[in-house]
């Protein structure tokens, strides 16, 4: 009886990090083809191709695949000034993570209340959402890089809280409907069935309009995004292409 409603349960979590990318795609028009890593003694920008595939800032200093590149004083001034700015962002962005986290909770509590299930199975659906949120909030404290929250990580993490929260739903559910065929409602046993069929245009939208209540917070960072894109725009590299680490698309 699992469906792609109880996934969308699991992604409201777990796209709380990997969401930020989005949303500052969408709410900031902001993008990168590269991943970050906010390492303790340096930033490195990396991606499978097309070339240049790593870029890495220390204080400053610019290295293109490994190759240290000459900056003029004004190149390495906004170079140090960028690293600055972003990691004085990260902070930032981890607390609209959290919130997000929060968020995400409170919203699936609410939308699963609604679906009639059992006092024991929501209380044991309750506990399993604070774990999750505890366990998603020391995830994002913990990461350094966009590549924990990227591909097969991001699979597999929506994959264990699907695996988690979908069983409590799915029989709960499961059991209202054989409880209510057996006294003879039939009726009632067919809606629960459609309604366990239909989470996923049920809970989606609504869960999503929740989960707009974190779009100011994103916003708010834009200011700080753009500063970046200005500050690296016109840095170039050895072969004197422009080192595009950020881009803000033209509204």
């Amino acid at each position: 009886m699992q469906s792609n409603g109880i996934v969308f349960i699991a992604l409201a979590f777990a796209a709380t990090g990997y969401a930020q990318a989005q949303d500052l795609s969408g709410t900031c028009h902001a993008s990168s083809s590269y991943d970050l890593t906010v390492a303790s003694d340096s930033l490195v920008f990396d991606r499978a191709g097309p070339a240049p595939r790593q870029i890495q800032l220390h204080n400053g200093k610019l290295g293109i695949d490994g190759a240290p590149v000459h900056l003029n004083t004004e190149d390495r001034d906004r170079l140090a000034l960028f690293e600055q700015q972003l990691r004085a962002l990260v902070p930032k962005a981890r607390g609209v993570a959290d919130n997000g986290v929060d968020l995400a909770v409170k919203a699936v509590r609410a939308e699963t209340a609604g679906l009639g299930v059992s006092a024991d199975t929501q209380a044991q659906l309750d506990a399993k959402l604070a774990a999750r949120g505890a366990e998603l909030k020391r995830r994002i404290a913990a990461s350094i890089s966009t590549h924990d929250w990227q591909g097969d990580a991001f699979d597999r993490y929506a994959d264990d809280i699907a695996a988690d929260i979908a069983p409590l739903l799915a029989a709960d559910l499961a059991q209202q409907a054989v409880s209510a065929a057996v006294n003879g409602d039939l009726d009632a046993a067919a809606s629960l069935r459609d309604r366990a069929a239909d989470l996923t245009g049920d809970l989606r939208p609504r869960l999503e309009r929740r989960m707009q209540a974190l779009r100011p917070q994103v916003q708010a960072l834009c200011p700080s995004i753009k500063r970046l894109y200005e500050l690296q725009r016109d840095v170039r590299g050895a072969n004197g292409r422009p080192l595009d680490l950020l881009d803000i698309e033209k509204k």
